[in-house]
């Protein structure tokens, strides 16, 4: 378990945590959202010791993360998947991993096959990897010394499709396991996808946290849905009988009320529907709106 309480963290007069507090719990995956430079790196620079706090503290476990002897056994951690060496080879960073915490050579071709680097590619200079090889190389080390807690930053930045799929793969099963995961991504459908719990900073402070649905059920709007039937018109004159204001949208309408009353109308008038879903945009529109003042775009 990650606790953190009332952590702030200032450089000179710049402020870039503000008190936040928050729980990330084992057996979750926490997604940890927010434009650049809402202070999220900086959190989890803190977490694991690389950047001390000016006031409040971050526990793993109930321990300080400098307090955890062989910290690797217990915290994966990738915060800049280019930050090693570039003259090693991708082995050589997983072997140095592996001597550091005390791990049987054996374990390095597990995480290779596991991020999927051939045996050939785990010979080249990591100057000589792209993005995503950088990426699967970074959680292959966070993953070398079976932790129980995961602390990643942007882990999909670089990845193909395929691979973000097999990351999301990948964590989901690692939580389901047991473990506890914080993932920092700009990727906001992968984390409305894979997260359950999300966290949105601004400004380094925390203007919302909780699960998906009570994050959505919480933003402002009743609601609106999105419908297609196989009969328009007659589903249009049914919702609007009720008094609800339907509107053409695409193919289908667009009614001011939640789904579940479109699809209750529907029903009582027998008509069939091949399309039905909120009309919100989802975690982003909850994002850009809930962190508008810190965007560096007006986005209507």
């Amino acid at each position: 378990m990650i606790q953190v309480e009332g952590l702030t963290r200032k450089y000179g007069t710049f402020t870039a945590v503000d008190n936040v507090s928050f729980v990330c719990q084992p057996g979750r995956v926490t997604g940890f959202l927010g434009p650049n430079g809402a202070g999220k790196t900086t959190t989890m620079r803190v977490m694991v010791g690389l950047t001390p706090p000016t006031s409040g503290r971050v526990t793993i476990g109930g321990h300080l993360y400098q307090d955890i002897p062989n910290p690797g056994r217990h915290v994966g951690v990738l915060l800049d998947a280019s930050a090693q060496h570039a003259g090693r080879t991708g082995r050589e960073i997983l072997e140095l991993g592996a001597r550091t915490m005390g791990l049987s050579s054996s374990r390095i071709d597990e995480m290779l096959d596991l991020v999927s680097l051939s045996r050939a590619e785990s010979k080249r200079r990591l100057r000589n990897y792209s993005l995503g090889m950088k990426q699967r190389l970074g959680i292959a080390h966070a993953l070398l010394g079976d932790p129980s807690v995961l602390i990643l930053d942007e882990p999909a930045n670089g990845l193909d499709p395929a691979g973000i799929r097999w990351m999301r793969g990948l964590l989901k099963g690692y939580a389901e396991r047991g473990g506890t995961v914080l993932l920092s991504s700009h990727l906001l459908h992968e984390v409305e996808i894979i997260a359950d719990e999300m966290i949105l900073i601004g400004h380094g402070r925390i203007v919302a946290q909780g699960d998906k649905k009570s994050l959505l059920a919480g933003a402002a709007g009743s609601g609106s849905t999105f419908v297609t039937a196989l009969d328009n018109r007659q589903l249009s004159d049914a919702l609007a009988a009720k008094g609800f204001v339907v509107a053409s949208a695409g193919d289908g309408l667009r009614v001011e009320t939640e789904p579940v009353e479109v699809g209750r109308t529907a029903a009582e008038h027998s008509i069939v529907l091949t399309d039905l879903r909120a009309a919100d945009g989802g975690l982003e529109d909850l994002f850009l709106e809930l962190t508008s003042d810190t965007q560096r775009e007006v986005v209507a």
